[in-house]
């Protein structure tokens, strides 16, 4: 006999023979992966992102809360600000420095107006129903950070002792700090506890969030929460973030398969891997952000109409019509085609453009419609088959209340595609037109290069 069935041998010997009133054995119930709530405000939410160096002319907070009710009209929900903290002046690159060299974690960069002029933005915002996060930058701090001073025992140090950047990244300009520092993490909390508190904002955003311990962000999500609902969203692509910290995380993975597939080195189905880990290895519950641009990609890699040309349109609708959180980055909304500058001044030429009034139109959709919401409150997408997979990427998400059918060709060629199975036949109004649509299994659909079509029920 085997010791595993000699095992099993004892064990029922030993329930046979147990006393007729044994309490059975208990069997704890596993907890939900992901024990955090979001915000009911973020279940349909589209975030914008604010530089505000290059928002307005002026460069500044009060300039940058003028344009409030414009944001309000265009729809977006949450506002994220760019860092707001004074900018170091050691090892600073270019004219005005990178705002992610915080130089004070506690207060405002004079460039960008005072502490009352963020209370007063933030008291703006909240009036007309939009929720303000700020950029945090938890990683490192710059050379001349206040704490250098007061606390260099916190700060990383290399095989000399000496401050060091953060290994492998050009980032010259900042130091890194020791999170196996208790006092570190303590003081840290506070800081954003603070700007919760104090100042009313509603969350972050937390630059290269992955770079600092997860048990950390943990604690003070926990505490962070304790004050008031919040939205964290991490510049990081991981699942264990969504656990118990963090409400969203970075879709990388998406932007580099629309990119591959935008520039003809991939076809439709590089993006299946994406949606089957999203769906598979994340929770329901995480909001993955889907973007075209933002400022890293702008400043670094190009314009969203430099990467992605022709399918460019394709790709910002399918970050608001797919499963995740669009974002849309300041100036796309006039059709901006230029790369910002990120150490100077370079403020955003505004005029009206489609693209403007393209995405208040996606906004709006998402927003009414519940299949499109975000997580778990939107429903998942499942694939509709078609003639020609390698060039279509077709799908709908339905929940029994809402109901979207899209087809995106993701192709420089035109295409005559053929819709299979039972999952999309219906009647709709067309996003497109408005004119309502019959679709039967089988049905048949012409798509220009790079079109699109969504079919709303």
């Amino acid at each position: 006999m085997t010791t595993f069935l000699r095992a099993i041998a004892r064990l029922s010997l030993a329930l046979a023979l147990a006393p007729a009133f044994a309490v059975p054995l208990a069997v704890d119930q596993p907890k939900p992966y992901v024990q955090l709530q979001h915000p009911a405000w973020a279940r349909n939410a589209t975030l914008y992102q604010i530089n505000t160096r290059q928002f307005t002319p002026e460069g500044t907070l009060r300039a940058a809360e003028a344009q409030l009710p414009r944001l309000k009209n265009l729809g977006v929900d949450i506002l994220w600000l760019m860092p707001i903290h004074p900018i170091g002046e050691k090892n600073r690159k270019g004219a005005l420095g990178s705002p992610y060299a915080v130089r004070d974690y506690l207060a405002v960069n004079p460039e960008l107006g005072t502490l009352a002029d963020l209370k007063h933005f933030v008291a703006t915002a909240h009036s007309l129903g939009l929720k303000v996060i700020l950029d945090w930058v938890g990683n490192h701090t710059a050379w001349d950070n206040v704490l250098v001073k007061s606390h260099p025992d916190w700060y990383a140090r290399d095989e000399h002792g000496r401050f060091t950047p953060t290994p492998w990244y050009d980032w010259d300009d900042i130091i890194d700090l020791d999170y196996g520092q208790p006092a570190l993490r303590r003081y840290m909390t506070q800081a954003l506890a603070y700007w919760v508190r104090d100042v009313g904002v509603d969350g972050y955003r937390v630059d290269a969030a992955g770079l600092s311990p997860l048990d950390f962000w943990e604690q003070a999500a926990r505490e962070l929460r304790a004050i008031k609902p919040v939205f964290l969203l991490a510049e990081w692509e991981s699942r264990d973030l969504h656990a118990k910290a963090f409400d969203a995380t970075y879709a990388w993975s998406w932007w580099d398969a629309m990119k591959l597939i935008a520039e003809g080195r991939a076809d439709a189905t590089f993006l299946y891997p994406y949606y089957a880990w999203n769906r598979k290895f994340y929770p329901r519950e995480a909001y993955r952000l889907l973007y075209t641009t933002n400022h890293d990609k702008n400043a670094w890699e190009g314009t969203e109409h430099e990467i992605f040309g022709a399918a460019v349109e394709a790709a910002t609708v399918l970050s608001f019509i797919s499963e995740g959180l669009p974002l849309v980055y300041n100036g796309q909304e006039a059709g901006n085609r230029r790369r910002l500058a990120f150490f100077e001044r370079d403020p955003i030429t505004w005029k009206e453009a489609p693209e403007g009034e393209l995405l208040k139109r996606l906004i709006a959709l998402k927003k009414r419609n519940t299949a499109l919401w975000n997580g778990a409150d939107g429903a998942v997408m499942e694939p509709v088959a078609n003639s020609m997979p390698k060039q279509i990427f077709s799908f709908v998400r339905s929940n029994g209340r809402d109901k979207v059918v899209a087809i995106f060709n993701l192709s420089p060629k035109p295409a005559d595609v053929v819709l299979k199975g039972d999952r999309h036949p219906g009647r709709y109004l067309d996003f497109n037109g408005g004119a309502e649509v019959k679709l039967e299994e089988g049905a048949a659909l012409s798509l220009p290069a790079w079109g699109w079509r969504v079919m709303v029920q």
